[in-house]
This record gives structure tokens, C-alpha cells and sequence, in this order.
């Protein structure tokens, strides 16, 4: 019986799920044979060294995702390192090395969920269905329970603001290019700070997702999903302006748009999101003349 498209598009789906639940139990049956006091983030920060690139216009970077699958079993063995910490020595950890741990694995798992389909998608979207997106999927084994990407971001990073530190938006990646850039290379506690402060001003002198505009300062659309976490008070800031202001060399304002955001009279303005898969266009050109060749 010859499948059609939509058939075999069914099929990838539950074979991608398949793998990563049975990935996930695997991490979980040996989390619970042995555990570890501390975490090298060192074999994620090779990954990513090799395999992070650039855009053309330096502002962003793409993910050689052929190369990340090429390495998944040391990706494999990463994951699984840090399904080994248990809830009482991440605890352990200062705040820096805690909020390290937790961008690195949300990141290494958003690699992770890409690779089970990979190349069979053009977006991370793809990987949920119309009842549940791939961030709510739990397939995560970390601190002792099960766990998807909105818990590690929404619970345990940025729940009850208990890190106080909205530029983790600068430095999770969603896999896709409207998305901040994905670091290439690991997040560190010796050197979170100036990680995330370069993370931020990166993103924001991006002009393709912020930049001053005829009516008023077009941001990108996270602004407007975590506009909270920009006015909970870091830095002293209770508004979304505040911090465009403290950034204003940053997104390019001039001295007279930034006394225009501070008294209201300069809008912000939110614009679209871009969800294709943040891969590398070598890869892209790579894949379109294979389909061109082999329709």
C-alpha cells in the first residue's frame, strides 16, 4: 500500500515522540541507579563550538542540526549527565551555577527534540499537534522528576522571578529564528553575567527583530509575551520602556526618541515571529537541491 503525504507525515510525528519518551525513560531509570555532586557542561559546550555558526550578517547564529545528529550519542551522554543531579546538590549550587545548568539543558533538549525528526520538519512547531505544543510535552528527565521545556523556563527559571533575571529570554532558544541566537557555547557561572549582557545587546542591535521605526520603536513579539518580566524590578526598572531606555545605544535610539519613550509619546510597537527552524544555510541549500535531484 503506497503512503501518502500525509501518511508518512503522521508516521515520522509518532516515531520522533516515540523516541524521545523512550530517550527520557532511559535518562530517568539510570538517574535513579547513581547520582552526581556537580555537572560538566563542557561536552555541550564542544557541541556547540562545532556546531553553531553565524548568520551572514553576524547578528544571529544557525545550527548545523546534520552535524548535531552526526554527535547525538555525545549529546546523548550529556542529557543524561544531567539527568544524574539530584534536587538537594543542584540546591547546593549558587544562583549563577543553578541558572546555568538550567539555559544549558533547556537548550541541549530543545537540540534533542529538533534531532528526533530532523531533517523531516521546517519548524519546532511541527513536533506538536493541534492539543499540545512540543514545549508542554513531558519527556524530560531532570531534578528527579519529568519534566517539558515550559517547566524548566516557566517553573524553574523564571517562576516566582526568583532569579530576578529577564535576559534568560536572550539566552533559551526556541530552535527558531525569530529566537535569540543560540550562544555557541556553553553557559558558564564564572561568566553568566557578561554571557547574558552580551546575549541582550546582541538580540537587541538585531534590526530584523528591534529597531526605532516611523510611528514608534518595533520590538520583537517577546516583549510582549514577558513584557512582566521586563517591569518586576531588575535594575530598578517597573516598565517596559525603562529598559529600551537602558539599552537606547543598543536598539539605536536617538537622545530625542529616548526622552520620547520615557514620557510615553513614543509607542512600542510589537512585530511578527519567525518560526523556522534556526538552521544552518549551508543545510538549507544542502536539503533543497537533494529534493530537487530525488522529488
Amino acid at each position: 500500500m503506497k503512503l501518502t503525504l500525509l501518511d508518512r507525515w503522521v508516521v515520522r510525528q509518532r516515531v520522533g515522540m516515540l523516541c524521545v519518551l523512550m530517550l527520557g525513560l532511559s535518562f530517568a531509570l539510570c538517574a535513579r541507579a547513581e547520582s552526581v555532586t556537580s555537572v560538566s557542561h563542557a561536552p555541550w559546550d564542544q557541541l556547540l563550538h562545532a556546531h553553531v555558526v553565524d548568520t551572514p550578517d553576524g547578528r544571529s547564529t544557525s545550527v548545523d542540526y546534520a552535524g548535531m545528529l552526526a554527535e547525538r550519542v555525545k549529546l546523548s551522554a550529556y542529557l543524561q549527565s544531567l539527568a544524574l543531579v539530584k534536587k538537594d546538590t543542584f540546591a547546593s549550587l549558587s544562583q549563577p551555577a543553578q541558572l546555568a545548568f538550567l539555559i544549558n539543558a533547556y537548550n541541549a533538549w530543545t537540540v534533542e527534540l529538533v534531532l528526533t525528526a530532523y531533517p523531516d520538519l521546517t519548524s519546532i512547531k511541527d513536533l506538536g499537534s493541534f492539543f499540545r505544543s512540543p514545549w508542554s510535552r513531558s519527556f524530560i528527565p531532570l531534578l528527579e522528576e519529568t519534566l517539558s521545556l515550559d517547566n524548566i523556563e516557566h517553573d524553574l527559571i523564571r517562576g516566582d522571578n526568583g532569579y530576578q533575571e529577564p535576559r534568560i529570554h536572550f539566552a533559551v532558544n526556541c530552535a527558531s529564528i525569530g529566537c535569540p541566537a543560540l550562544r555557541a557555547e556553553a553557559y558558564d557561572e564564572t561568566r553568566l553575567e557578561s554571557q547574558l549582557e552580551d546575549q541582550t545587546r546582541r538580540f537587541l542591535q538585531d534590526p530584523s527583530r528591534n529597531r526605532p521605526g516611523a510611528d514608534g520603536l518595533e520590538v520583537s513579539s517577546i516583549f510582549k509575551w514577558y513584557r512582566e518580566d521586563f517591569q518586576q524590578g531588575w535594575l530598578g526598572y517597573s516598565r517596559l520602556e525603562d529598559f529600551f531606555i537602558h539599552y537606547s545605544d543598543a536598539v539605536g535610539l536617538t537622545a530625542v526618541q529616548v526622552q520620547a519613550l520615557r514620557s510615553g509619546r513614543l509607542k512600542i510597537r510589537f512585530v511578527g515571529y519567525d518560526w523556522a527552524l534556526n538552521q544552518s544555510v549551508k543545510e538549507s541549500v544542502s536539503e533543497s537541491v537533494s529534493e530537487s535531484i530525488n522529488p
